[in-house]
């Protein structure tokens, strides 16, 4: 039985409802570009909304990051991963959840207790260290030496400047190493990886400066599934695990060349990594295509980044390559994500699409370097012209070089890497905006435009036709956009209908009500969802009179004469047969 099963199993066994993983994608949350861990889909609920399938939780999230993507080809470093998370939402607190995760780790992964140690929070002139923590750890076998309290850079949820609910949190590390296990735990030694994270959010950080504790306390962990994989394995590179072997296997049989050989390692890890995240971007059922804006971008450059790295294992860019590669990532992972086999097609066209774009970026790249070579003052390349090679062609730094090289000619290498990292930092900056997560702001105008979107979907339904379903949306304080399926641009007349049907609603001042019920029931009665497969089997659903009735995680208002006027701003292609509607309540 692998990993995921076994966590699922424990915590089902006690009392966990299993959910289906959130889309790789977030809804209406337009702080962040992709869910970058487990508890980001479940906010609503940690805010204090009830969920439908209870307060005891666990399930097998989709997470993507960007931040380390410069670090993966090292050993441990991947772009997707699978977050394995247990969630109480005002249930059981400290003492349940330290002491499952202890029974997890040592009774049903077998790991021994001398090669486990944990951090916890020291405290500030804010907030109390947390003794209870080490206390029940401590209870359980963990020796003090073991024990390490560290400051809130380390172990506290999300960071102290963030207003709404927080916490303490506890880390649990395993000695990775055929070292003799050290007696007192030092977390700076490399040999300690962090395995799991509690969180305990016991106290909510108000306007004021100061942290109340919360009547109902949440709990929030995360597993790695990867890096704990290779642990229970016994490798210290993540690629040579179960989950890796085979996709690794595939590379060297088709580039004919050997993982173990050190000049191909890290090629062979950036393509295994990068093609998994390709299938799990583009297969996720919000249709999003490579593109020079937010997910498309990032999707973009991964794929590009994959060829790049083919080439420099030799393999022939024109076979099927990759299409091999990613039908194997499907076959592996469609059993958890169905949206994988459903979306087949589409993630294989992707790649192939993209795949001959870049060729041809790839010989203009070529193009423009011998224009500069005929130009070139001196014989060396200057770090403006490499790093526009780089950037604008996607030339890694090493072909300029090799290029380079062959015609006598040098590369200003360390002034590439300045240039470089002020691009990296510029991005980080970025990032840090994109791809935050966390508490994500949900008040008043997000709720109402949250609702305002089952009014736009009923009303496109009755203007364009059944064939209408919601494909995504994304909403701010300040507007919503929503995509549908449709083939056609919208005419004006069309456009001024739908938006007088919704004022219409608005006007007719509906009840917005809720019910629990079993999906198999809500489907049958016929509500409608987006993603039909995220939802568990207890579902919420919404009914506005007899204008919609759909599945969705909320919150709405109570009366549609909450909404206010409704105006849409723009009608626009959003990709093949979707559209895209910008629309604002005033």
């Amino acid at each position: 039985m692998e990993i995921k099963q076994i966590f699922l199993k424990f915590f089902e066994e006690r009392g966990h409802k299993i959910i289906p993983s959130a889309p790789i994608i977030p809804e209406n949350d337009p702080t962040c570009l992709f869910n970058v861990a487990g508890m980001q889909p479940l906010v609503p609920y940690f805010k204090g909304q009830p969920h439908p399938e209870g307060k005891r939780l666990v399930d097998v999230q989709k997470c993507f990051r960007t931040n380390d993507l410069d670090e993966v080809g090292d050993s441990t470093h991947h772009t997707f991963f699978e977050m394995l998370g247990n969630w109480s939402l005002g249930d059981y607190f400290k003492t349940e959840s330290i002491t499952w995760s202890f029974d997890l780790l040592t009774k049903h992964f077998n790991i021994p207790v001398e090669k486990l140690a944990v951090t916890v929070f020291k405290g500030n002139n804010l907030v109390p260290a947390d003794n209870e923590a080490a206390q029940i750890w401590e209870g359980l076998g963990i020796s003090k030496d073991r024990i390490a309290f560290l400051d809130e850079e380390n172990n506290w949820w999300p960071n102290m400047e963030s207003l709404g609910p927080c916490g303490p949190d506890t880390e649990i590390f395993y000695w990775r190493s055929e070292k003799e296990i050290p007696k007192v735990f030092n977390p700076d030694d490399e040999n300690w990886v962090e395995i799991w994270n509690n969180v305990f959010m016991q106290y909510y950080h108000k306007q004021d400066g100061t942290f109340e504790v919360l009547d109902n306390k949440n709990i929030d962990t995360g597993l790695g599934v990867e890096r704990t994989t290779a642990i229970l394995e016994g490798f210290t590179d993540n690629y040579k695990s179960s989950i890796w072997k085979d996709v690794i296997s595939k590379i060297e049989e088709i580039s004919g060349l050997s993982y173990n050989n050190l000049e191909y390692t890290r090629s062979m890890r950036i393509i295994a990594d990068h093609i998994r995240a390709i299938v799990m971007i583009a297969g996720d059922n919000a249709g999003v295509k490579p593109s020079n804006t937010d997910q498309g971008y990032v999707l973009r450059r991964l794929i590009r980044r994959t060829i790049r790295y083919a080439k420099k294992l030799n393999i022939d860019i024109n076979s099927d390559w990759e299409q091999e590669l990613a039908k194997l990532i499907i076959e592996k992972f469609k059993g958890y994500y169905k949206e994988l086999e459903l979306n087949k097609q589409v993630i294989l066209d992707v790649l192939k699409n993209e795949k001959n774009k870049f060729n041809k970026t790839l010989e203009k790249g070529l193009r423009e370097f011998e224009k500069l070579v005929q130009n070139i003052n001196g014989s060396i390349i200057n770090k403006d012209d490499s790093f526009k090679l780089y950037d604008t062609y996607g030339f890694p730094i090493e072909l300029t070089e090799e290029l380079a090289n062959e015609r006598g000619l040098k590369v200003d290498i360390k002034g590439f890497e300045e240039k470089f990292i002020e691009h990296q930092e510029k991005s980080r900056a970025g990032a840090n905006q994109k791809f935050k997560g966390g508490l994500a702001s949900i008040g008043e105008m997000e709720i109402k435009y949250h609702t305002a979107t089952h009014l736009l979907n009923a009303a496109l339904k009755n203007v364009l036709g059944s064939h209408v379903h919601q494909k995504g949306s994304n909403i701010t304080a300040e507007r919503m956009r929503f995509d549908f399926s449709h083939d056609t641009k919208m005419t004006d007349e069309e456009k001024q209908k739908v938006e007088e049907l919704v004022n219409e609603y608005i006007k007719m001042a509906i009840p917005v009500e809720k019910f629990e019920m079993k999906k198999q029931e809500a489907i049958e009665m016929g509500a409608e969802a987006m993603f039909i497969e995220k939802y568990g089997d207890i579902v919420n659903v919404y009914k506005i009179g007899d204008v919609s009735l759909e599945l969705c995680g909320g919150p709405h208002v109570s009366n549609t004469k909450e909404l206010g006027i409704f105006k849409i701003k723009k009608e626009e292609a959003s990709s093949a047969g979707v559209r895209r509607i910008k629309a604002i309540l005033m």
